[in-house]
């Protein structure tokens, strides 16, 4: 399996990953990603900027938003951030259900993780809904801190986790 930017061509692929998540999250009465969103053209632009990624095996089994950059949901948190330098921002990670408990998750985190080291980025942040327990304790269990809530531009509350990597 390698990790690699995702291309156009990767799109159907990554929706479907995406509406198992959906799927998912209904089942489990979490309400994240049932509003239309993440779309295809959301997916699109973020191929465009290069900052779409995906797990591949033959086919894709994960997929991760990634970039080293500011995310302006980021800047007002009822909470505190651990530190106040750049940092890398994660979204939209999703592993194939059929995959799930083999760490493919953590293979995406570590990925970008290293993405960062090598760009001397010493913080990486992600955000995920309340309801979501598994992904609180996947971040949790990979050294992340809960630092407060953010919210999205589309007025959704979210839990904001940050994580300082070692140098």
């Amino acid at each position: 399996m390698n990790i690699r930017k995702s291309k156009e061509s990767d799109i159907n692929e990554i929706m479907r990953l995406i509406h198992q998540a959906q799927k998912y999250f209904k089942n489990n009465g979490i309400d994240q990603w049932q509003d239309n969103y993440p779309q295809d053209i959301h997916i699109l632009e973020d191929i465009l900027q290069e900052k779409s990624y995906v797990l591949d095996n033959d086919h894709i089994v994960g997929t991760m938003y990634f970039a080293i950059e500011n995310e302006p949901t980021y800047n007002n948190i009822d909470g505190q951030w651990l530190q106040d330098n750049s940092y890398g921002v994660i979204h939209r990670i999703v592993v194939d259900e059929s995959y799930k408990g083999q760490n493919l998750a953590k293979r995406l985190l570590d990925y970008a993780i290293e993405e960062c080291l090598s760009h001397q980025i010493y913080s990486i942040r992600i955000d995920t809904h309340h309801d979501n327990l598994s992904m609180q304790r996947f971040l949790k269990k990979n050294g992340f801190i809960a630092c407060g809530k953010i919210t999205l531009e589309s007025g959704a509350p979210r839990i904001g986790f940050e994580k300082i990597l070692n140098k």
